[in-house]
């Protein structure tokens, strides 16, 4: 009997660390997202009214639409830098030692708050910062360039900023995995370096763009402060409205829009696995 219990006394202690700080608050924010409430209170019920106001609304699915475009394009971008980093890390540099140390520089920012990151962008992309001033003093452009900061650009930079190294670390954790004498057969078999890279390369790294892919799929997904600050108010995503229901006393509303965004995250991670089998790499 002791036997037969032991695996699952030696994973009782997760379990129940999950239970409280996972499950626990993903239920009682489910059970929020059917209350009612007013302009002073909530009240506990169960009402469908939350999710046919967040699910029924154009301005929700504009939001939703509007936030999987920031998901797109700053996963695109991302995915692009982060390989090409890690793969210069990984084939280029011969010295582990470089190669540890370059990649050390590269999280070095991350010893600063996303805040800090983020507004450090502000003096930067203004109007009057240092890249306008550079463009209109070497006459490139004749005017300071608006899109810039306050825009939806800005947005996309700060959080590609934010994230890339997101996706750094499962490719560049990938590419040091590839049996290098796979890369010296794809030669001897006549294979230049482009179909190499497509046949060889990219495939084997699949596991690790699809962790990265997951890291920054969510983040994207969750972040309203970015959105909020680097947009100017011009700009909206679906934690921004979860955020200001908040902000208003709306739990149950905030609630709802919460559950449904978890959903999303949920399909898109699971779309994600069912491509690449991520078991490879952990």
């Amino acid at each position: 009997m002791i036997a037969r219990l032991a695996p699952y006394l030696q994973a009782a202690p997760l379990a129940l660390i999950l239970g409280a700080f996972l499950l626990l608050p993903l239920a009682a924010i489910v059970a929020v997202s059917f209350w009612d409430y007013d302009s002073v209170q909530i009240y506990p019920d169960f009402i469908t009214l939350n999710y046919v106001e967040a699910l029924g609304s154009w301005v929700t699915w504009k939001t939703y639409l509007n936030t999987l475009k920031f998901v797109a394009i700053v996963w695109a971008i991302t995915t692009v830098v982060g390989f090409l980093v890690a793969y210069f890390l990984a084939f280029h540099v011969r010295s582990a030692t470089m190669q540890m140390v370059l990649f050390l520089i590269c999280t070095v920012p991350f010893l600063t708050s996303n805040i800090i990151r983020m507004i450090s962008w502000v003096p930067f992309l203004g109007r009057n910062g240092l890249l306008n001033t550079t463009l209109v003093e070497l006459g490139i452009v004749p005017a300071p360039l608006e899109f810039l900061l306050f825009s939806e650009f800005a947005v996309v930079l700060a959080m590609v900023h934010l994230y890339v190294l997101f996706m750094v670390t499962p490719i560049f954790n990938s590419l040091m995995r590839i049996d290098r004498a796979l890369i010296e057969a794809a030669r001897d078999a006549g294979a230049n370096g482009w179909q190499t890279l497509t046949n060889v390369v990219i495939p084997l790294a699949k596991p690790g763009i699809a962790i990265g892919s997951i890291f920054v799929v969510t983040l994207v997904l969750g972040d309203f402060v970015t959105v909020r600050f680097m947009s100017g108010g011009q700009s909206a995503s679906v934690g921004l409205m979860i955020a200001n229901q908040i902000s208003l006393l709306q739990y149950p509303a905030a609630a709802a829009n919460a559950v449904a965004l978890l959903a999303l995250v949920l399909l898109m991670v699971a779309a994600m696995l069912r491509i690449v089998d991520i078991r490879k790499e952990l």
